[in-house]
């Protein structure tokens, strides 16, 4: 019986509804990080966040909406949950900010994470694109069927190459991912608890039952109840990496069946920032800075020479 692997049981027209709240979600984040500017709080930005989202449709959410600026993107600092909910932090010239949201549509649930900066932030750049080896990697090793929490640790090998830190350990559980599920639990929509929709806890909590006694857990993080291989179905993905007072991280959907995995949605605004990246004119690359000049290359997961972050200590 633990060993027993369910079967996917999304079909072709409920990905697409996963996909189109997907793409909700980061069009509302995308509004709202042209709208922040130097001087916005945390706190208005989530509201801002919410504003759109239920005016796109949102229904409930699977957690209320996060913004973290400043240092507060690499959760520095960090010793309580409370301390994750929207401050009075503002928003100042050349710093980094993380948009976080989960909306439910029609029980479709979706989570993402948008990483943004206001001006220049050399750092923040490096972070962003060094981002694209980690979405690279986690698809590789569940594609694998590596157990979740060998994933986990490749990601933190991946980190220590680069000279980052892992700052996903510091959410609740130590927490990479989580799987995402169709809501159809009949309680309140709109209303939360400590941050999570009613609907959220009551199908989590099932979800939670119904997989530890299959030696499973929903919750995919680096301790023994992730020793297993990646469960069919959706799993909302999000590896935060940080240097010093920057953090950076993507949240997206990966779909897992029982041969094969893939990201849901490529159409996404950092897969578009990497794309446009690398279609750069080589001759603009030929000549790098000098800075630039002493870099490993980026998407290297092999080297273990300082990073450009070196130059910012």
């Amino acid at each position: 019986m633990a060993n027993a692997t369910p079967a996917f049981r999304y079909t072709e027209r409920d990905l697409a509804r996963f996909r189109e709240t997907q793409q909700l979600a980061y069009h509302c984040a995308e509004q709202v990080a042209a709208w922040i500017e130097p001087g916005v709080t945390e706190r208005q930005t989530t509201a801002e966040l919410r504003r759109r989202l239920v005016a796109a449709g949102v229904q409930d959410f699977f957690h209320v909406p996060f913004a973290w600026f400043g240092d507060r993107t690499a959760f520095r600092h960090f010793h309580t949950p409370l301390q994750f909910f929207a401050g009075n932090r503002r928003l100042e010239e050349g710093m980094p900010y993380v948009l976080d949201c989960a909306p439910v549509v029609d029980g479709y649930t979706a989570d993402i994470g948008y990483g943004g900066k206001v001006g220049e932030n050399r750092v923040w750049d490096r972070l962003a694109a060094d981002l694209r080896v980690y979405r690279e990697l986690i698809l590789a090793e569940v594609r694998a069927r590596k157990p979740l929490n060998e994933v986990y640790a490749a990601v933190d090998a991946q980190l220590a190459a680069h000279g980052y830190d892992n700052r996903h350990q510091v959410y609740p559980g130590r927490v990479i991912g989580h799987q995402v599920t169709r809501t159809v639990t009949r309680g309140p929509a709109g209303v939360n608890v400590l941050g999570f929709g009613v609907r959220t806890l009551q199908t989590l909590g099932r979800e939670l039952v119904a997989e530890r006694l299959h030696g499973r857990s929903p919750l995919w993080a680096d301790g023994r109840s992730s020793r297993h291989a990646p469960t069919p179905g959706l799993w909302a993905v999000e590896p935060h990496i940080g240097f010093r007072g920057v953090g950076i991280k993507f949240e997206e959907l990966l779909v897992v069946t029982e041969e094969d995995a893939y990201w849901l949605d490529d159409d996404l605004p950092h897969v578009h920032r990497w794309t446009a990246a690398a279609a750069k004119p080589t001759a603009v690359a030929a000549e790098p800075t000098a800075v630039a000049a002493a870099e490993p290359t980026p998407a290297d997961p092999t080297t273990t020479e300082p990073t450009a972050l070196e130059a910012t200590r």
